[in-house]
């Protein structure tokens, strides 16, 4: 008898487990699973940018975000921005539901830049667009306090950051801020050198470096449109 009693709660128990794991698989089967998070693109203007999400565990559906604001008729589990613009720099996510259950992706930025060849030195001025980040924080003597930031860099793919150009023996490597003299410009290279100024940076004539990230810092106002920084004798 006591067999009998002993049997009938461990079958009892097994069968509320087995119920506790079917539920919580049928909780979290609701859920889109994203294997692919959007990545950061910096392309030419007039070229072509390329968003992409890859997700499981459909059907699912697809909303694309620019800057928190959903995008019309951007439904696909890629976005595309032909002929990229700096009406186009800005931060892009997407909303992957599925029935009611919404999973984001993280916010990927597009920034957009131009060259051209400076007469004097004979290699290119870039000219790069990206987006402002209301971020306040404080570091060191500069940029010191901050409201918030433009990060300026390169995919991981493109190489992390932007590499001085030697052409022709040019030793002239320079971020400028020209739209503000209010701002702190600071820049890190990948061997862990940095340095930082109001307004522009110069690099040494030899850099230690073979590529460069570029920050400009507000101190206050921070613009909400797309924000350009002049980089002197860098590769495009």
């Amino acid at each position: 008898m006591k067999k009998q009693i002993l049997a009938l709660i461990l079958f009892t128990a097994t069968a509320k487990l087995a119920a506790a794991d079917s539920n919580t698989y049928s909780e979290q089967s609701e859920f889109p699973q994203i294997i692919r998070q959007p990545e950061d693109q910096l392309v030419p203007m007039n070229s072509t940018a390329t968003f992409t999400v890859v997700a499981t565990n459909g059907p699912l559906a697809y909303q694309w975000l620019r800057s928190g604001n959903a995008m019309d008729g951007q439904t696909n589990d890629t976005l595309t921005i032909s002929n990229a613009q700096v009406s186009d720099v800005a931060f892009y996510s997407c909303n992957v539901s599925k029935y009611t259950e919404s999973v984001p992706t993280r916010s990927a930025s597009l920034m957009v830049f131009t060259s051209s060849i400076d007469p004097q030195t004979g290699v290119d001025p870039v000219v790069v667009f990206g987006s402002p980040v209301v971020s306040g924080g404080s570091s060191g003597t500069c940029p010191g306090p901050y409201t918030g930031y433009v990060s300026y860099s390169k995919t991981a793919q493109q190489g992390w950051g932007w590499a001085p150009d030697t052409t022709g023996g040019n030793n002239i490597f320079t971020a400028t801020d020209t739209n503000r003299t209010d701002t702190k410009i600071q820049y890190l290279g990948a061997y862990g050198d940095n340095g930082c100024n109001q307004t522009t940076v110069t690099l040494p004539t030899s850099p230690v470096s073979p590529v460069y990230r570029f920050g400009i810092y507000f101190t206050n106002n921070v613009p909400t449109n797309a924000y350009a920084i002049t980089l002197n004798g860098f590769k495009p």
